[in-house]
């Protein structure tokens, strides 16, 4: 994938003398001088921890009284199941809904998932995708297909809860900016939801097609837009076992090897429309002519499928998970185009190969998803491919 050396440039900073030659040594003043910065760094950081340390043991008031539980927190003693810590009435709900929606929702059997006694996560990932975009009607088709476009970037997740922000790769050597991704996931024990919106302006390779023709191939050209938004929702049945999160949250360990069907709903939406101001007359007018000048539509899907995790040894996890939806495609007006209904049919798959080692993590994973519709007149099909590197850190 394009730009996938990125992340291994940020693995392998340190640079290595070539193969069969001796790397010259560094003068002694040059060692001294790093041996300085590294006892500096380490008188720092002994430093930064004793005022911790001196901090949290630190005599306070522990008069059991309603301001007890905020002194205790800021010296490391909260105890939630300590009656006598003086919480508000509000703060104790909240406890007990946490507690009931832990147990209710996020409740394995131990002989098969484990927490990983962390509720914080650092997590740096390089994300590459392509899309392919195809439509056409009784006249003949078109067909757009993307080059990779690259995100990099950095996340902060506590519990189910994340936050960060990712980098178009083109905007870090000086380029404008083509492509964007937005992702918000949420994953317990019972089901998994999440939220995704892509833009893509990146260039495209074109082909057009006439019936009793072949293949016309056009030039690559930054003419067409695509915008993708929308949320996918599904419930695992065999929740006690299988753990989604181990493979791709990072928040649970999976000791043997468990899968479980799986049920749910997707609602997307796709809008895709040529910029006229790029193309030729007669590049506009075909496109026109074949119907995908500016298309608009919205897929809604009941779907199912399977997901399985191989435990391939105590460090190395293994996840396949396939799905196939049904559903309606309503084809929204634009002007070049009427508003209509029609079937949809959506495939997606995932894999995932995750590495754990103490509180390390790192994952390369990957997801394919398609969508299509079968209507007599026109049809329209959408894919989109991305492989991602994850690097983290538990804490």
């Amino acid at each position: 994938m394009r730009y996938i050396w990125l992340t291994l440039v940020l693995l392998l900073f340190v640079p290595m003398p070539s193969m069969g030659q001796t790397s010259e040594q560094p003068p002694v003043a040059e060692l001294q001088d790093t041996v300085k910065r590294q006892n500096k760094f380490q008188q720092i950081k002994s430093n930064i921890m004793q005022r911790i340390n001196d901090k949290l043991n630190e005599p306070y008031d522990t008069t059991r009284n309603s301001g007890y539980w905020w002194r205790a927190m800021k010296h490391g003693k909260v105890d939630f199941n300590d009656p006598t810590m003086g919480y508000s009435k509000f703060l104790l709900f909240c406890y007990k809904v946490y507690n009931w929606g832990d147990k209710a929702f996020n409740s394995y059997d131990s002989a098969y998932v484990v927490p990983t006694g962390k509720n914080w996560k650092l997590t740096f990932k390089n994300q590459n995708w392509i899309d392919n975009f195809g439509g056409g009607n009784e006249t003949g088709r078109a067909v757009f297909t993307s080059g990779a476009a690259s995100n990099v970037g950095l996340y902060l997740s506590f519990m189910a809860v994340s936050v960060g922000y990712s980098l178009d790769v083109d905007r870090l050597f000086g380029a404008k900016g083509t492509s964007e991704m937005m992702e918000f996931s949420f994953t317990c024990a019972r089901f998994t939801a999440e939220f995704l919106k892509t833009t893509n302006t990146g260039e495209m390779s074109t082909r057009v097609k006439y019936d009793g023709s072949g293949w016309r191939h056009g030039d690559k050209m930054k003419a067409l837009r695509r915008k993708t938004m929308g949320v996918n929702a599904y419930y695992f049945f065999n929740n006690r076992k299988y753990a989604r999160a181990a493979a791709y949250c990072y928040s649970k360990y999976q000791r043997r090897s468990a899968g479980s069907a799986l049920a749910g709903f997707s609602v997307i939406n796709y809008d895709f429309r040529v910029d006229t101001l790029a193309l030729t007359p007669a590049q506009f007018e075909d496109f026109k002519g074949l119907g995908t000048a500016h298309v608009r539509y919205t897929d809604y899907c009941l779907k199912g499928g399977y997901a399985h995790n191989w435990v391939l040894s105590r460090k190395f996890l293994l996840n396949l998970t396939g799905l196939v939806g049904g559903g309606v495609k309503h084809i929204h007006s634009t002007e070049y185009m009427p508003s209509s209904n029609t079937g949809a049919l959506n495939l997606s798959g995932n894999f995932a190969i995750t590495f754990n080692h103490k509180r390390y993590f790192a994952s390369l994973k990957g997801n394919v998803t398609t969508c299509m519709n079968f209507a007599e007149g026109h049809d329209f099909n959408y894919t989109i491919a991305d492989f991602t590197t994850v690097l983290g850190i538990r804490f």
